[in-house]
């Protein structure tokens, strides 16, 4: 079995807290003395694990009594997810950021495993291959188009296609 990385650990460390509490206060400096690492560790982990399309916001202050507040958003109804994640789509839509998006659809139940599974089939490297440079562009495109059918389908309560 492998052992999981430092980044694994501290994330699974805040989001603990994030389970029983709205939201978690930390100072990274003392983080980091926990775990035995840089600050900027935690600024990685943080960047890359609490991000606004897996459904968290985070805010920092700066200076002697700074500290770093991680909260998870609750978005009540699925139509909120849905409309959050479109207004957060830009242009270009790179495969991680796309994975983080139907993970938060996934995790919110608003797709099933399998619809996951094949919506990132669908928007992986190999699968855009003959876009070259304009993959980005065609997955932000798709991931769209089916923000907007999930949206219709929940306004509607219509069908899946």
């Amino acid at each position: 079995m492998q052992t999981p990385n430092m980044s694994d650990v501290i994330e699974e460390y805040l989001k603990k807290f994030l389970k029983s509490n709205d939201q978690v206060e930390i100072r990274r400096n003392e983080i980091a003395e926990q775990f035995n690492c840089v600050p900027s560790q935690i600024n990685y982990v943080i960047k890359t694990r609490f991000t606004v399309q897996q459904g968290y916001i985070v805010e920092s202050k700066r200076g002697g009594g700074g500290y770093i507040r991680i909260m998870k958003v609750n978005l009540i109804e699925e139509i909120d997810i849905i409309t959050s994640l479109i207004d957060l789509l830009k242009p270009k839509l790179s495969i991680k950021q796309a994975v983080h998006m139907v993970h938060n659809l996934y995790e919110n139940d608003i797709i099933s495993q399998n619809e996951a599974e094949l919506l990132l089939v669908t928007m992986e490297k190999e699968s855009l291959e003959l876009a070259g440079d304009k993959a980005d562009y065609l997955r932000s495109q798709i991931m769209r188009n089916v923000l907007h059918k999930l949206q219709y389908k929940t306004i509607k309560g219509g069908p899946n296609c």
